[in-house]
């Protein structure tokens, strides 16, 4: 097998591990309060990268860091973290995982439009009509039904949610796009940022709750495998995929949810809905093609 074929695996089963995710959430919501769970996911996550970064040979290059990039790192971290993982945590707790999966595939389309003003990156014709593929799929899952009244909180939760990952992407592309920094330090210091406000809202709101064995090692398995570990290898995998290859494997995310959606959450979707996917997934990969920079860079 050549590095490429085996990079190639590598990153599939880094977005398998991504998508097994929102199951794992979605089971431990049933117990654990959605802001405190997400918290303790990415504080854990945080610890072990930040072990990972003292043996590293980029760790002498934090006492460098300019305090405007300390303050970039920071916001990035709130928005990213808090902002839009806290949002997902939120959403998964009154939405279905496969909704929630639709709507966060819009943030592409959001990035986009972002971007015209912050990054003064105009989409194309071919962006357009993908921006335009991404609205008529979520109209195609919806249509006809109604949002059920229980689910709206949900929805707005997510809206934010999306919000918050499309400024999150457009400042993190900002800074990895000039190459100042490693992409190890960026999302450690950006995580750490991040969870420990995700943790302190939680503990406040919500409190610490009591949690079982088994939703203890789901935590433990998230922070580990699903994020530490997996961030890890896929920025190896960066090192060989083109750009084009990462986002076309990142993007199969929106097949393998709904998949595991169905057969561990019990949830169902119809003919329309997978439609619906199929053409949000489609924009999705449209809008993301003009994105792709020539030379890889991470984004945490």
């Amino acid at each position: 097998m050549n590095s490429r074929l085996i990079s190639i695996l590598q990153a599939i089963f880094v977005v398998f591990l991504w998508a097994t995710s929102w199951v794992f959430i979605k089971i431990g919501l049933d117990e654990i309060p959605p802001i405190t769970f997400a918290g303790l996911r990415y504080f854990l996550a945080f610890i072990l990268l930040f072990i990972l970064l003292l043996f590293s040979d980029v760790k002498r290059e934090i006492s460098e860091l300019p305090k405007q990039t300390w303050a970039q790192l920071l916001i990035l971290g709130l928005l990213f973290y808090a902002g839009t993982q806290g949002a997902m945590f939120v959403a998964l707790l009154y939405l279905p995982a496969v909704t929630v999966n639709l709507l966060w595939s819009l943030s592409s389309a959001a990035v986009a439009l972002l971007g015209i003003a912050w990054l003064s990156e105009r989409p194309t014709l071919f962006q357009w009509s993908g921006i335009a593929l991404t609205i008529i799929g979520a109209v195609i899952y919806y249509y006809p039904d109604a949002i059920p009244k229980n689910q709206l909180i949900g929805v707005f939760v997510a809206a934010i949610g999306i919000l918050a990952n499309a400024v999150s992407s457009i400042m993190g592309r900002g800074i990895n796009r000039l190459g100042k920094h490693p992409p190890l330090i960026v999302t450690v210091l950006s995580m750490g940022a991040g969870s420990i406000a995700l943790l302190i809202i939680g503990l406040i709101t919500e409190g610490f709750p009591v949690i079982s064995l088994n939703n203890w090692l789901i935590i433990i398995w998230l922070a580990a495998i699903n994020t530490a570990f997996a961030f890890t290898l896929w920025n190896h995998t960066l090192r060989t995929l083109t750009a084009m290859e990462s986002s076309i494997i990142n993007g199969t995310m929106l097949i393998w949810i709904p998949i595991f959606a169905v057969l561990f959450l019990g949830e169902s979707i119809t003919a329309k809905e997978i439609m619906g996917l199929v053409v949000v997934g489609t924009g999705t990969l449209i809008v993301q093609l003009r994105f792709l920079p020539k030379v890889k860079k991470v984004s945490p």
